[in-house]
């Protein structure tokens, strides 16, 4: 398709599709001469991410461009070319070394992973950026007096698990390995808001059976 269907069937401008284009963010299309380039499902595909990226997940361009960067690199297995991408993801706030909070939730965030059995999550550790936003979430509810340990925390990531098992379901159906990461990422953007509303719809419906609707 040449650029003015591609923005039609997007939805996006031609202005700001060249825009993604200078910036990276978009590959450039198949160059049929020297003003004009065709572009296919996959560009599409691409700029549906993209806006998923930009205007729903305020991601800013220049995070974008890394997140893609990852989705893009053949050169990565599967495993580390999904991680990569994610973690380069906005992330929380880093936690403080200094606070004695921080170094007792990381001991429970720890000990949780080894009750789990998750080895590769406890190998990476906190270089993973998600490790260390679990910690600082840890660390903030214990301050606070909520008690948030292992146990406590084991049964809510045993749920996870099970969802990250459809999740990973998911991505194996899609045709090529890009794909696959794409869709991780437009999930991590698009779909975890999904999960946050299901549980607070979960919390009322089950507060209602329990405590009747008065």
């Amino acid at each position: 398709m040449r650029l003015a269907e591609l923005s039609e069937r997007s939805g996006v401008s031609t202005a700001t599709i060249k825009y993604y284009l200078r910036e990276g963010l978009v590959p450039p299309g198949r160059q049929v001469n020297a003003t004009t380039a065709e572009y296919d499902e996959g560009h599409l595909r691409r700029l549906r991410l993209v806006r998923a990226l930009i205007q729903v997940g305020r991601v800013p361009v220049a995070k974008a461009r890394e997140v893609l960067g990852h989705v893009d690199d053949e050169s990565l297995g599967r495993t580390i070319r999904l991680g990569a991408a994610l973690w380069a993801l906005p992330q929380g706030p880093e936690p403080d070394e200094e606070d004695p909070a921080v170094s007792a939730a990381r001991a429970e965030v720890d000990r949780l992973l080894t009750l789990l059995d998750w080895d590769a999550a406890r190998e990476v550790g906190a270089l993973s950026p998600v490790h260390r936003s679990l910690v600082v979430a840890v660390a903030t509810l214990n301050r606070l007096g909520y008690g948030w340990d292992a146990e406590r925390l084991a049964p809510y990531a045993e749920l996870m698990h099970a969802a990250a098992r459809l999740d990973l379901d998911s991505l194996e159906a899609q045709a090529s390995e890009a794909e696959r990461v794409e869709t991780a990422v437009a999930a991590a953007v698009l779909f975890e808001p999904v999960l946050r509303a299901l549980h607070r719809l979960a919390q009322e419906e089950e507060s209602a059976r329990r405590y009747g609707v008065e």
